[in-house]
């Protein structure tokens, strides 16, 4: 089904000079993306440099992404942080902006039990009527969302699908296995896209298709179109770049191949810093 699309963009967040966000910049890199194959943007996830904006930036982010995208793609705001009430808060702030879903990562820092993570994904859930597209990233939050933990979650009506990027493919297995109709498992992984589909996946929550996008798109076309080969084929062409783009701390490396290809996103905000010279020219090779 994929409620959302196939190939969803975990959008970079564009900076002007002064490393505020650029609308200019923002438009353009929605149409690049959008003509490139992305049927939904995440606006404000991890990739999107979330734990640097303003609550007000986040919010007038939001309105912009909306009113430009004008219905040519899914778009779904990341509302979530490890503090229940201000997710809360925020997620029922955004809901008259007229997005498509939230994405609500899992807490981190605080390392809650798989009965915490229930409890915070439910208060959420009872929270709001936005679809919820939850995000198990244990890399980043510390803490794995078991799959019966998520199986438990999918059944709240308006928590739709999961972004898995736990890497564990019979954790994920599991959850397609003994989902409820309608649940939905997307990718977290850009290098796991196609071993995902082969299990049950519908998509993938991606990185990488700010730069390879269409090729992205035509590897996915060919798995469901039953041409295997052409897809693995794909896979292995695009791995380089799947795993390029994380060689150092992200977004860096996609804002940096981005520049590289015309679309203008500027730098990135503290604690991250601009690749140096020999950094920009692994990225660069990435693309040749």
């Amino acid at each position: 089904m994929a409620r959302f699309g196939r190939l969803l963009t975990a959008m970079v967040t564009p900076f002007n000079d002064q490393l505020q966000i650029d609308y200019d910049k923002t438009e353009r890199l929605i149409d690049h993306l959008i003509a490139n194959g992305t049927t939904g943007i995440v606006v404000s996830g991890t990739t999107g440099e979330s734990p640097t904006l303003s609550r007000t930036e986040k919010l007038d982010l939001f309105r912009h992404v909306v009113s430009y995208a004008k219905g040519r793609a899914h778009i779904i705001a990341g509302t979530g942080s490890n503090d229940t009430a201000s997710s809360i808060e925020f997620t029922q702030a955004v809901q008259s902006i007229g997005v498509d879903a939230v994405m609500l990562v899992a807490p981190y820092y605080s390392k809650p039990s798989q009965e915490g993570l229930y409890a915070h994904f439910k208060a959420l859930a009872d929270a709001t009527e936005l679809p919820i597209m939850l995000y198990n990233v244990p890399g980043r939050t510390v803490v794995n969302m078991t799959a019966e933990t998520t199986l438990r979650l999918a059944q709240l009506p308006n928590v739709v699908c999961v972004k898995e990027a736990s890497g564990n493919l019979s954790q994920m297995a599991q959850i397609i296995e003994h989902a409820p109709e309608g649940f939905e498992l997307y990718s977290g992984d850009d290098g796991l896209t196609l071993p995902i589909l082969s299990i049950g996946g519908v998509g993938i929550v991606s990185v990488a298709s700010h730069v390879v996008g269409r090729p992205m798109t035509d590897m996915m076309d060919a798995y469901f179109a039953g041409n295997y080969a052409e897809a693995a084929r794909l896979h292995r062409k695009l791995l380089p770049i799947f795993e390029g783009l994380f060689a150092y701390p992200s977004p860096g490396p996609t804002k940096v191949a981005l520049e590289k290809l015309g679309v203008q996103v500027g730098g990135v905000r503290l604690p991250l810093v601009e690749l140096n010279e020999q950094e920009k020219a692994f990225v660069h090779s990435l693309l040749v």
